[in-house]
């Protein structure tokens, strides 16, 4: 399956193959603006609360913050030499190993999504590729509770996430139990 219009894969995402408990509680959002050079954001809501924005300010800010590089006013010469050295960063971190995400990450995933198996999403080093595959119908009550026991070095986001599906099921089942978010 290819990536159509935004609209169309967005109903695609919320409609056709999100868990019936999450059902109107998810919501996929991807805004550009002018000037951006086709850069866009992507951001991923549960009951209206952002649970992840991918783009690459969040990236750019997360290196900030962990020291990977420098601010561009301060460490170099020009900024064609900033984003040289944050693109080399972007290429030698790689995403198992980092918590923020670029938007192409995000459209590659979505793809590789639409094109795999579920299991293979499950399994999949790819932790927003495995968003994906924790939303979705196919999934099981199960898979997804196997996932929060044994996250295998997932970030604390995505176990988040598995655990807001595992909560919604519970509350559609009719259990009391609550998920408290890491």
């Amino acid at each position: 399956m290819k990536l159509g219009s935004w609209s169309g894969m967005k109903k695609y995402l919320e409609r056709d193959m999100l868990a019936e408990s999450l059902k109107g509680r998810v919501k996929y959002y991807c805004s550009s603006y002018r000037g951006m050079d086709d850069l866009k954001i992507f951001e991923v809501f549960i009951d209206k609360k952002l649970v992840k924005r991918f783009s690459l300010w969040t990236v750019q800010t997360y290196f900030h913050r962990e020291g990977l590089i420098g601010n561009p006013k301060d460490k170099y010469d020009s900024n064609h030499e900033y984003w040289f050295s944050f693109l080399k960063t972007l290429d030698e971190i790689p995403m198992d190993r980092r918590t923020e995400y670029i938007d192409v990450e995000f459209e590659d995933a979505l793809e590789s999504y639409l094109n795999s198996d579920i299991a293979s999403s499950l399994s999949s080093a790819d932790p927003i590729l495995k968003m994906f595959a924790l939303f979705d119908r196919r999934t099981s009550k199960k898979k997804v509770a196997d996932f929060i026991k044994a996250p295998g070095g997932s970030p604390a986001w995505l176990v988040n996430v598995a655990g807001l599906r595992s909560a919604a099921e519970m509350i559609v089942g009719g259990q009391s139990e609550q998920f408290t978010p890491v």
